[in-house]
């Protein structure tokens, strides 16, 4: 039985033609799914019979979640041979296919790579995994926090004499995993339309959030990034990249790295001629620094620097509340956030455009 969700309808994405076939799970798979759909993808969701009592099925939430909207759903029962060649008929019509079981468990249901290929050649397979497909892990449960922990990030994310912080679980499920993942399946889809055969990309979440810390590496190479949490430049170790408390017991964020903008941010704070500030790089007078910004901050409201700051090229902005982002008048004027079916939610993203 086919249900269909929201999906958009005032443009034809750079995805329109394409076909996907989500075997349903949670996570980064769905987000990947939702990705692919926002931009014009025929994704169709694959859901067990009787998932309409399950508060985590589309059939109950799909309305109110984002990671689901855009979809087609149909029911199929994985252990049924009869609904496996449903299935299998279903993916020959197919550019790629998004599965998220643990390494083996399609092979056990007779829908593994090898069947899949050879009922369509041409067939992108798309398998979101924590750990990979191999390794020792690889058979063992897990989350994001585990995931981000083996890759070396979440060691690296917290404050300084503080534990490891958990990014909430946007690092291993989101970037790490879905964005990745959705990436890879466009390389895919796109190197068999210019010929290649069809393929199986193994999307591990340890991996990819490994990537996304290249830049660190590339500092840590270079003697300009340290193991100690909240010490080096972009964790909260250096002043001015960091966030501080205001008058009124709100935030802001002061990203200030490079000379002209951390001149115009002492600037602004009335701090030019204070000899304190001289040495932007100076480590040794990151601590008093920031103890003098952290007592600067808090003689104003958030509101009183944002009319102070907001606009300018000092690397500012209010740390806004998911409610505060909405309504937010550079998000409103973006059109960054929407409402569907009394959602508010993100928009797609990115965003494309053509001559006129």
């Amino acid at each position: 039985m086919a249900r269909s969700g929201w999906r958009r309808a005032d443009m034809r994405g750079a995805l329109t033609g394409i076909r996907i076939v989500e075997l349903a799970g949670i996570g980064p798979g769905p987000f990947c799914g939702m990705m692919l759909a926002d931009h014009g993808a025929e994704v169709i969701r694959v859901e067990r019979p009787g998932a309409a009592g399950d508060p985590r099925s589309p059939t109950t939430r799909n309305a109110r979640d984002p990671l689901l909207r855009g979809r087609t759903y149909v029911e199929l029962d994985l252990k049924s041979p009869d609904d496996i060649a449903e299935l299998r008929a279903l993916v020959k019509t197919a550019d790629g296919l998004i599965e998220g079981f643990r390494p083996g468990v399609i092979e056990r249901l007779g829908i593994g790579p090898d069947v899949l290929l050879a009922d369509n050649p041409k067939l992108v397979i798309g398998r979101m995994t924590g750990w990979g497909q191999d390794g020792p892990y690889a058979p063992a449960a897990g989350h994001d926090i585990n995931y981000i922990a083996l890759s070396g990030v979440l060691g690296a994310i917290g404050r300084a004499g503080g534990k490891p912080v958990p990014p909430i679980n946007l690092v291993g499920d989101f970037g790490g995993g879905a964005m990745m993942l959705a990436f890879g399946m466009v390389s895919g889809l796109l190197a068999v339309k210019n010929g290649a055969a069809g393929q199986v990309i193994d999307c591990a979440m340890t991996d990819g959030s490994a990537l996304l810390m290249a830049m660190m590496w590339g500092f840590r190479a270079t003697g300009m990034w340290t193991e100690e949490r909240g010490a080096n430049l972009l964790d909260t170790g250096a002043p001015f990249y960091d966030t501080y408390e205001t008058a009124d017991g709100g935030f802001v964020a002061i990203g200030s790295i490079e000379p002209q903008f951390y001149a115009l941010l002492r600037e602004k704070l009335g701090l030019t001629d204070d000899p304190l500030f001289d040495g932007q790089f100076d480590r040794a007078r990151w601590p008093a620094q920031k103890e003098r910004l952290t007592a600067v901050f808090r003689t104003r409201t958030r509101d009183q620097w944002c009319a102070a700051m907001e606009g300018s090229d000092v690397c500012f902005a209010p740390v806004l509340s998911m409610t505060e982002a909405a309504a937010h008048p550079h998000n409103v004027a973006r059109g960054a956030f929407i409402e569907r079916d009394g959602v508010m939610q993100p928009a797609p993203a990115p965003r494309f455009t053509s001559p006129a």
